[in-house]
């Protein structure tokens, strides 16, 4: 693994703050502060007697001075102030972050319109079942994705990068994708067209659908200047799974695999192009934009 991938990687980051600020914290916990705690006992027991002798000889001795001297002795290093104070805040971040949930931020607009670039979205990281952070390994079932689902994952081809994309197709499905129309399991999916869709950023009109997959509603654009079949698809894994043509594609997704596409149909690099996405590369599901710093209107749940 080089230096770049490591930056790269913040839940490794996270994970080897967590590691180092807790051996601090345990070392302070249990061999620096009972040392402090057991001279601090010596210096007041000291400070006690000589006020004793002091009242003794009818001196009032200054009590005010225990209260501050006590106070010195408990303090933390420096070095473990600025490290193993932040043991448990730093822990806690880690385990909700790779256990519970996550935040993403949205680079492209291959999701569009049910993502837009600059949303900050929320993933589930429980919901396909809980998995070991860093290493990604499943270690508890709990769900499969389904269709329809919004999905964040490992990119197949450079699992550095995650990706996000929806779920077409899931193990033993057979998709077909002719004239920028899906058909699953020979059942052909319900479309009902929708006001043309304005990018404001490239100044275009895209056609826009709703497309019921499966039970799930939502919205996809098509740029009715693309043509519908897939230019220079990948050699990928499993690829004899797959056949093109000029009017698309058909195919057959294999056990323990997901087809996924972007809803952004013709300006999206998905499966089309670079192959199924394993189980082991899955990350959660994408259900939530909690902020968008250009569009506050965003914020809320999508499908």
């Amino acid at each position: 693994m080089t230096m770049q991938s490591i930056l790269g990687n913040f839940a490794l980051i996270l994970l080897l703050l967590t590691i180092a600020t807790g051996i601090v914290w345990s070392i302070d916990r249990f061999h620096l502060a009972p040392k402090r705690r057991r001279s601090a006992e010596a210096a007041l027991a000291e400070f006690d007697a000589r006020t004793a002798k002091l009242a003794e000889t009818g001196v009032k001795p200054d009590t005010s001075a225990r209260a501050e001297l006590a106070s010195r002795l408990d303090l933390q290093p420096t070095w473990v102030a600025y490290t193993g104070s932040f043991f448990p805040v730093i822990a806690a971040v880690f385990l909700f972050r790779s256990f519970m949930l996550e935040p993403f931020k949205i680079p492209s607009s291959s999701m569009v319109p049910t993502l837009q670039v600059g949303d900050l979205i929320l993933v589930n990281k429980f919901t396909y079942g809980i998995r070991l952070p860093i290493v990604n390994k499943k270690i508890i079932d709990i769900n499969n994705p389904t269709r329809g689902d919004v999905m964040v994952f490992k990119f197949p081809k450079d699992t550095s990068l995650d990706y996000i994309k929806r779920v077409v197709g899931v193990p033993g499905d057979k998709i077909i994708y002719k004239n920028k129309r899906l058909t699953v399991n020979g059942q052909a999916l319900a479309y009902e067209k929708l006001p043309e869709y304005l990018d404001e950023e490239r100044l275009s009109y895209y056609s826009q659908w709703r497309e019921n997959l499966t039970g799930v509603d939502h919205a996809i654009l098509n740029d009715d200047k693309v043509p519908g079949y897939v230019p220079s698809p990948d050699n990928f894994p499993q690829h004899e799974l797959c056949t093109y043509n000029l009017e698309g594609f058909e195919c057959t997704v294999p056990a323990g695999q997901y087809f996924m596409m972007g809803d952004n149909r013709d300006n999206s690099l998905d499966s089309r192009y670079w192959g199924f996405v394993p189980d082991k590369n899955i990350v959660g599901k994408a259900f939530f934009v909690w902020m968008n710093l250009g569009n506050f209107k965003r914020i809320g749940a999508f499908h």
